[in-house]
């Protein structure tokens, strides 16, 4: 079963552009809120190997990046294929 989780803060614009693009194609994901939680921030920090900004974004515990990352793998036609894997 396929996993995405996706780290965070509720006025992130990035973060609503990339959870818009997965609700639009229909795509369930877990939504990890680190707003003024230091130690889920910490987690995803270690988790991307030091990435601090958000969204952070995990596809089957892969770390995919953040919104740019994710929208150009969408623009590349990647995006679906690594989703029904």
């Amino acid at each position: 079963m396929m996993t995405i989780d996706i780290y965070t803060k509720a006025t992130c614009f990035y973060c609503m552009r990339a959870k818009a693009l997965l609700d639009d194609m229909n795509i369930t994901y877990n939504e990890i809120k680190i707003d003024g939680d230091a130690a889920l921030r910490e987690k995803m920090i270690k988790r991307s190997q030091g990435s601090s900004t958000v969204p952070q974004i995990f596809i089957n515990d892969a770390h995919i990046g953040g919104c740019d990352d994710l929208l150009a793998l969408n623009a590349q036609g990647k995006l679906a294929s690594l989703l029904a894997q």
